[in-house]
C-alpha cells in the first residue's frame, strides 16, 4: 500500500505534464489535488458510515471497489494524448518540430542543480517537522479520553482533508500569478505556528482545531511540490527522476520525525516535542527564504547548477546562481 501510495502521485504528475504542458501544469495539479483531498474525505466518511452499519470488514471491500474505479478512470485516458517527451521534462512534440530533439541531461543534474538540492533539504525538513505532529496529537487525545481518542483522530484527519481542498484550489488558481516559492514558504511557515499553538492547551477541541492548520500546510505542499520540481527540471528530461529523488529525501525526513519526537517526549515533554518540530520547520523556512529562488518561469533549470556550469533561470538574481 505504501509503495503504491509513493508511486501514484509522481506518475499522475508526469501524465498531467505530458498532457497539459508547463503552461497548464499548475492549474492541472491544483485540480488533481482538489479532487484527491475531496475523495479522501468522502472515502473516509463513507467508510466510517459503512463500518458503523455493516461492520469493519466491509471497508476492505469498499476500498477494493474504489481502487477498481481508479483503474477504470486511468484506462480511460487515451495514450496518444500524452506527450511522453514533455512528460519527462523535455520539449514537447510541437516545440521539437523543425529543430533537433534535445537529449536528456545526465543524472548528475540531480547533484549539480543547486535549487533542487535546496528544495530537497527544505522538503526533508518539512516532513521531519510535520510527520510526527498528528501522532503526537493522537497520543495527547488518548491521554484525555481513551474512548474518544480514536474518534477524535478520525475527525482530525477528515477535517484536515476538507481544509486541503480549498488550499489546493488556491494553488492551482494563483500559483503562476503569486509565485511558486511564496506558496512553498507559506506551507513551511504554518508548521512553527502549529507547533507553538499545540502547547497552549490540552483540551480536545483546541487540539482538533489546531490540527486544521495541517490542512493548510499539507494542502499547499501537495499541490506546489510537483510544480516546483517541474520548474527546476524543465528541458532536462529528468523531471520524474528528480521527483523520485526528492520524494526519497521526503521519506527520510518523515521516517526520522517520529523518532525525534518520541525521544524529546521521553526526555522532556509533549510541549517540548511540538516546539522542537516547529523549530525544524522554522529552519526549513529560513533556508528556503535565503537560498531558494523563485522557480516560476524557469526556462533552463540547469542555470543554477553547481560548479560554474552555464544556463539561466530568468527570475533569479546573480546572487542566486551557483557559486
Amino acid at each position: 500500500a505504501h509503495a503504491a501510495g509513493v508511486v501514484f502521485p509522481p506518475a499522475l504528475a508526469a501524465v498531467s505534464l505530458g498532457i497539459f504542458g508547463h503552461r497548464g501544469f499548475s492549474a492541472r495539479i491544483g485540480r488533481n489535488e482538489t479532487f484527491n483531498h475531496a475523495g479522501n474525505a468522502t472515502a473516509a466518511a463513507i467508510a466510517g458510515g459503512a463500518a458503523y452499519l455493516f461492520g469493519p470488514t466491509v471497508v476492505f471491500y469498499l476500498l477494493a471497489l474504489m481502487s477498481a474505479a481508479s483503474l477504470v478512470s486511468i484506462l480511460a485516458i487515451p495514450g496518444q494524448v500524452i506527450d511522453h517527451e514533455l512528460a519527462r521534462g523535455l520539449a514537447g512534440r510541437e516545440q521539437a518540430e523543425g529543430s533537433r530533439v534535445k537529449q536528456p541531461a545526465g543524472f548528475a543534474i540531480l547533484l549539480t542543480c543547486r535549487p533542487l538540492l535546496v528544495f530537497a533539504v527544505c522538503v526533508t525538513l518539512f516532513h521531519l517537522s510535520n510527520a510526527a505532529m498528528l501522532p503526537l496529537v493522537g497520543q495527547k487525545l488518548a491521554l484525555q479520553d481513551k474512548n474518544l481518542g480514536t474518534s477524535l483522530m478520525s475527525a482530525c484527519i477528515v477535517a484536515a482533508q476538507i481544509v486541503m481542498v480549498p488550499m489546493a484550489m488556491l494553488v492551482g488558481a494563483r500559483a503562476d500569478r503569486w509565485g511558486h516559492r511564496r506558496f512553498f514558504l507559506a506551507a513551511l511557515a504554518i508548521l512553527p505556528v502549529r507547533g507553538a499553538l499545540y502547547t497552549f492547551s490540552d483540551q480536545p477541541a483546541w487540539l482538533v482545531g489546531v490540527q486544521l492548520l495541517d490542512g493548510i500546510g499539507a494542502g499547499i505542499f501537495g499541490a506546489i511540490f510537483p510544480v516546483i520540481v517541474a520548474d527546476l527540471m524543465r528541458d532536462t528530461g529528468r523531471f520524474n527522476v528528480a521527483q523520485g529523488a526528492v520524494i526519497t529525501a521526503q521519506s527520510i525526513g518523515a521516517a526520522l520525525s517520529t523518532s525525534l519526537a518520541g525521544m524529546v517526549v521521553v526526555k522532556a515533554s509533549y510541549s517540548a516535542a511540538f516546539l522542537t518540530l516547529g523549530g525544524v520547520a522554522a529552519l526549513g523556512l529560513l533556508i528556503c527564504a535565503v537560498a531558494l529562488p523563485e522557480t516560476r518561469g524557469s526556462a533552463d533549470p540547469a542555470s543554477a547548477t553547481l560548479g560554474g556550469q552555464t544556463g539561466r533561470l530568468p527570475e533569479m538574481k546573480n546572487a542566486d546562481r551557483a557559486a
